[in-house]
């Protein structure tokens, strides 16, 4: 099911500010839009231009018989013929360009805005949510501003040209021709709001699905293992079903819109013929003239048609544009306070919690009046239930979240008055689920500092006993290590992730997890890499196995947000109290 903060909510109007915003974006691409525009200005004056050149052949040489000047009108003709072609390639070659640029700003823009953002921003929304943004939406709108919204420029300055010369050539006839565009403008008025209705769902539902397929591709050994592909297959399909039934009402919406266009200008056609071949039989009217309005009758309802199409276009388009905007005009919910500087003192690590009240929901707090003083180079061990609130302290104290309430200060100071930058610069961290980016090892550790020597690099790795192991693969650090680091073991990971954050020298090292899902061996050689690494440096340490543990400073058994028990290992045993129970237990399993 859709989560809650997922379903996005739209006014039913069009907001200009939102296409205003994406021209902003297209304002490195501006010289080619200007040439898009001059371009297609010049196409609709030269379509104007070629039934009039009609009428002049009828009145001018056909109907007298004459071919006096017939040279210098064959000449003009094919001049206009060359004229066109130009300005053709012009409009799409600019079109192109406009398209492409602004696809790849979009995208640019997109992925430098989720940098910023804050960890929560990411702790609450799908990968595929974020992919269908920035791939899909982001593709359309590039096609929408560069093709339809020139072509849109095309049918207006069209039907002003074509207006023009009508009215020129004989005003009754005009006003007759464009006697339906006011019924046009009603059907225009009705259908845009059905057709934005039903494109903005069509929207939401391909990012559910896309976000499906992304949980399908990286949960497929879990539904195997738990036999759930019958299951996800009928969720999958009760969402294609539903995505389908809405395309099929935003396709009829259309549909329709386009014959009722159709019938309106043949009905103003029909009109013109009417009326003008009995101006002709009159003599009121010349051949040339009548044959002119029914060739401009023709093309003045072909930029209508034009602009109905757009116009439904922009109907999807808008449900797009609405959905990249509203990701880009996210507000990070942690930033830093205007006016703050970076010159600041290096990070030493004392830490205090004064206080410290914090909820993830307002009715379930998961941290109240929470106390706690570190001092630089302590490592700090968090025990405790699944839920207690040990990986809410460690997110507090790497500001992933800020305090609901009372203070976390830093050297002595709030660290709300000090850069992100200043403090998340000197953190490092190794996560129980590890994340490797494509690349070899080398290109893995290196992330944690990218101005480090190979030497740096191994040096590294040989602190967290990786080397070992690494040297073992066929091409050592050159070694790939496949998407999400898939083809290296659990444990192999951990210690390449492990030497990448020892790589990055941080002042604050924080191990969540980081041996729970690892074989006793690849423990063993993180405990002794830990007992080395971490002297010096303040370190917060989340395990379950209370193995990994004993060497720490300070053990905090953690117990509905509230410390239970503190002190070193050996005063929690002689204490006989929880955490002795949990060390016994787990010694007497192993």
């Amino acid at each position: 099911m859709q989560p809650e903060w997922q379903e996005e909510v739209h006014a039913d109007k069009i907001d200009l500010g939102l296409w205003r915003q994406i021209l902003r974006l297209a304002r490195p691409y501006r010289r080619y839009i200007g040439l898009s525009i001059v371009s297609t200005v010049a196409l609709a004056a030269g379509d104007a231009a070629f039934p009039y050149m009609t009428k002049i052949a009828l009145d001018r040489f056909v109907i007298p018989q004459t071919t006096e000047g017939l040279a210098w009108f064959a000449a003009a003709f094919a001049g206009l013929v060359v004229f066109q072609s130009l300005n053709l390639y012009l409009f799409i070659a600019m079109a192109g360009k406009v398209e492409s640029g602004l696809t790849y700003t979009i995208r640019n823009e997109g992925f430098i805005h989720l940098q910023r953002l804050s960890f929560s921003f990411f702790d609450k929304r799908a990968s595929g949510w974020l992919l269908a943004r920035l791939t899909s939406d982001a593709s359309r709108l590039g096609e929408i501003v560069s093709w339809s919204l020139i072509d849109l420029l095309w049918g207006a300055a069209a039907m002003l040209l074509y207006s023009a010369v009508m009215l020129a050539l004989n005003w009754r006839l005009a006003l007759l021709t464009m006697v339906v565009i006011p019924p046009l403008a009603v059907a225009s008025l009705y259908f845009q709001g059905q057709i934005l209705r039903a494109y903005r769902e069509v929207r939401r539902l391909n990012s559910r699905i896309t976000g499906a397929f992304s949980e399908g591709i990286q949960g497929a050994t879990t539904t195997k293992i738990l036999s759930r592909e019958e299951k996800n297959l009928e969720e999958f399909q009760e969402l294609t079903t539903s995505h389908r039934a809405m395309s099929i009402r935003a396709a009829t919406f259309s549909a329709l819109f386009m014959p009722i266009v159709l019938v309106l200008s043949s009905v103003g056609t029909a009109l013109t013929l009417w009326r003008g071949g009995t101006g002709v039989a009159l003599g009121t009217i010349s051949y040339g003239v009548l044959a002119a309005f029914i060739s401009y009758a023709g093309q003045f309802f072909e930029p209508v048609r034009e602009i109905a199409r757009i116009f439904a276009e922009l109907q999807m388009a808008h449900a797009a544009a609405e959905r990249v905007m509203g990701l880009l005009n996210t507000v990070p919910e942690i930033q830093d306070r205007p006016g703050l500087k970076n010159d600041w003192p290096k990070l030493r690590g004392a830490i205090r919690f004064e206080h410290v009240s914090f909820a993830y929901n307002p009715q379930e707090p998961v941290l109240e009046n929470f106390n706690l003083e570190v001092q630089p180079g302590q490592v700090v061990a968090l025990v405790g239930e699944t839920g207690s609130g040990k990986s809410t302290i460690v997110n507090l104290v790497c500001r992933f979240y800020e305090p609901t309430a009372g203070r976390i200060l830093i050297d002595g100071v709030d660290y709300r008055e000090r850069p992100l930058a200043w403090l998340q610069s000197s953190l490092g961290c190794v996560l129980q689920n590890p994340h490797l980016f494509s690349g070899t090892i080398r290109e893995n550790i290196r992330y944690g500092r990218l101005t480090a020597t190979d030497e740096e690099v191994e040096r590294a790795a040989k602190l967290v006993n990786a080397h070992e192991f690494i040297m073992r693969l066929p091409k050592g650090y050159d070694t790939e290590v496949g998407e999400g680091g898939g083809l290296l073991s659990t444990g192999q990971k951990q210690l390449i992730s492990f030497a990448r954050a020892i790589l990055a020298d941080p002042a604050i090292f924080i191990l969540d997890e980081a041996t729970s899902s690892i074989d006793t061996e690849t423990e063993r050689l993180i405990q002794q890499a830990m007992e080395t690494v971490l002297k010096g440096r303040t370190s917060f340490i989340i395990a379950h196995r209370l193995s990994t543990v004993r060497f720490a400073d300070m053990i905090l058994v953690i117990r509905d947000g509230r410390v239970l028990e503190q002190g070193t290992h050996g005063e929690l045993l002689k204490k006989r109290g929880y955490y002795y129970r949990l060390y016994t237990n787990q010694f007497q399993e192993t």
